[in-house]
């Protein structure tokens, strides 16, 4: 991987994908960011990565701006770029449902983003964050932001989470359909599935993570409203619905023993039961 001496974006108002494009770029080079225009020689200089800004998108020497693409150009902003020339994009836009809204946003602007996701335009704002809307204000008010600076390392810190999330996620889809069982519940006159993950040595940090991606990729997943997983507080599971499917609902379970935890919304339990023939009888229990 080449050397990269610093990254230059624009300066004033910040927007999310230059924020999280050099976020990414931070992952691979932790290096002081520039916010202002970048010289013809720092355009030419590979040494240089120039980003959101320059009006070139020549991967090659490091520059990576969209705002030259055409009306008819696929919605594509500057963190679409930096994953591509990182081979990500592709996993990133299946495993970060986040990524195509942020790329019609900063295209396309808040209401068609709206229109295009079946919203109304005022959801834009409704699900805007203060995280968001404080580190935007901060890096945009920076001219330059060496590694000590608090904005600097929240990005790194977020550049090297999206990183290990999107390389790990297809492993760990792979671990998950290596070890995975889809049991039969019924309910409402009908035959569903729920998924069972056992419990494994090592247990990961998060034994739930990737169950919901892995549904979504089976040709049944249509049929499946529930998870069985490891509780990584205890020794037994976790039990809770698949895509919130009112058709299980945990509170059922309070009167079992074996159930120390039911939300009262129904959507999560928590169990001491191992057996796999006492989580079936539980899953089933729940099951309206």
């Amino acid at each position: 991987m080449n050397t990269i001496d610093y990254i230059i974006t624009h300066s004033g108002g910040a927007h999310k994908d230059d924020f999280l494009a050099c976020s990414l770029l931070l992952h691979y080079w932790p290096v002081a960011i520039h916010r202002r225009n970048p010289t013809d020689d720092e355009l030419e200089n590979p040494r240089v990565c120039v980003v959101d800004i320059g009006h070139r998108h020549e991967p090659e020497k490091m520059n990576f701006d969209h705002h030259q693409f055409s009306n008819t150009h696929p919605p594509t902003c500057a963190l679409s770029l930096v994953l591509q020339h990182h081979d990500l994009y592709q996993d990133a836009k299946k495993f970060c449902d986040w990524l195509e809204p942020a790329e019609f946003f900063d295209c396309l602007g808040g209401r068609e983003t709206a229109r295009r996701l079946g919203a109304p335009s005022r959801v834009v704002n409704q699900l805007a964050s203060p995280i968001d809307i404080a580190l935007l204000k901060r890096f945009g008010q920076s001219k330059r932001l060496e590694p000590a600076a608090p904005i600097w390392q929240v990005m790194k810190i977020v550049g090297d989470e999206l990183v290990e999330y999107v390389t790990s996620l297809r492993a760990r889809l792979a671990y998950i359909k290596t070890h995975a069982e889809l049991w039969p519940v019924t309910g409402d006159g009908r035959d569903f599935r729920v998924l069972f993950m056992p419990r494994t040595d090592p247990l990961p940090s998060e034994p739930s993570a990737g169950l919901e991606r892995f549904i979504q990729s089976l040709d049944d997943h249509a049929n499946v409203i529930g998870m069985i997983y490891p509780d990584r507080r205890g020794s037994g599971y976790g039990l809770s619905r698949y895509n919130d499917d009112q058709r299980l609902d945990f509170t059922r379970l309070l009167s079992c023993a074996d159930v120390h935890f039911a939300h009262k919304r129904g959507f999560v339990a928590k169990t001491t039961a191992q057996d796999p023939q006492r989580l079936k009888e539980l899953m089933q229990g729940a099951t309206l």
